[in-house]
């Protein structure tokens, strides 16, 4: 099977490519880069590279009134309100701790998504994400490093991304333009947030700033190729797989981020905090048997 038709690989694979952007943002915090440089970098990079492969494919890039809309929301919640929070508090909180925060998405989005009636998940799915939160909250409670455990204004900052992805995923979906390709809009969304992001740094007077990833010009390019490759299928797993089922990528990234940072960064956490993740594999693998059909639930959503 392609996998761009098969919601449970994208799944995975979108997860895989996310969770390596904890420790590299950890890597770059330590190279003394500003959390906006490094998000408008992921940003940029992306829009570009994928540009590029759009024009190549000989496909458009819509520019009406409701695309840039959606270009514009999309981006701010899903990309770079998250990504500065992100790379903000990983000095804080750790990398692979960070990466755990994100699997609170998915019980946010659950939430929006009730509200709304948009592509819920059936019974067992829905099980699965509440075994995933209790296994989120149990880590979040360990708050974070043994050697650096977090205050309280950190973690609440850290809480606001998953809070901010959750309106992100539901956005995507609702507000999805009629006929629009998935890499088209994560060329619109990804430019967008570049475009946000680099006029912060304007009128924050470090727009300079941006000259200090070439000092680290290896990892930048790890980065960006680690985005590319999340993106080119991201918006395809928003498209087929709905809020709900895309917000579980946090559970997929958050244990690439706590082996990454345990083995390659000497990060170390409790016994507590690895049961906690047990709990959260357990709680994805139940929410992937109970998503037998998730595009046919995004169709049904879309219908109505």
């Amino acid at each position: 099977m392609n996998i761009k038709d098969s919601p449970a690989l994208l799944l995975i694979f979108t997860g895989l490519f996310l969770g390596l952007t904890f420790p590299f943002g950890k890597l770059a915090a330590e190279a003394s880069i500003s959390p906006i440089v490094w998000a408008w970098l992921i940003s940029f990079g992306s829009g570009i590279i994928l540009l590029i492969s759009q024009f190549l494919r000989g496909r458009k890039v819509c520019c009406n009134i409701i695309f840039i809309k959606y270009y514009f929301w999309s981006s701010l919640f899903s990309f770079a309100v998250p990504n500065i929070l992100i790379f903000t508090v990983i000095p804080k909180l750790g990398s692979g701790f960070t990466g755990i925060l994100f699997t609170l998405s998915p019980i946010f989005t659950l939430a929006l998504s009730s509200i709304k009636k948009v592509a819920l998940p059936n019974r067992l799915g829905t099980i699965g994400i509440l075994i995933g939160f209790i296994g989120a909250v149990i880590v979040t409670l360990t708050r974070g490093e043994v050697s650096q455990p977090a205050s309280t204004i950190w973690l609440i900052a850290g809480l606001c991304i998953p809070l901010s992805l959750a309106v992100g995923n539901l956005y995507r979906t609702v507000g999805w333009p009629e006929g629009a390709d998935p890499i088209e809009l994560a060329v619109g969304s990804n430019l967008s947030a570049a475009i946000l992001l680099f006029s912060l740094l304007i009128f924050s007077g470090q727009a300079v700033l941006t000259l200090d990833l070439l000092s680290i010009k290896s990892l930048a390019i790890f980065q960006v190729i680690g985005s590319v490759a999340m993106f080119s299928i991201f918006f395809r797993l928003q498209q087929i797989g709905g809020p709900t089922y895309l917000s579980q990528i946090g559970y997929i990234a958050a244990g690439v981020a706590l082996f990454s940072g345990t083995v390659f960064m000497n990060e170390q956490y409790s016994l507590i905090t690895w049961f906690g993740a047990i709990v959260i594999i357990f709680g994805i693998i139940l929410s992937i048997l109970g998503q037998k059909d998730p595009i046919e639930s995004a169709l049904e959503s879309n219908k109505t």
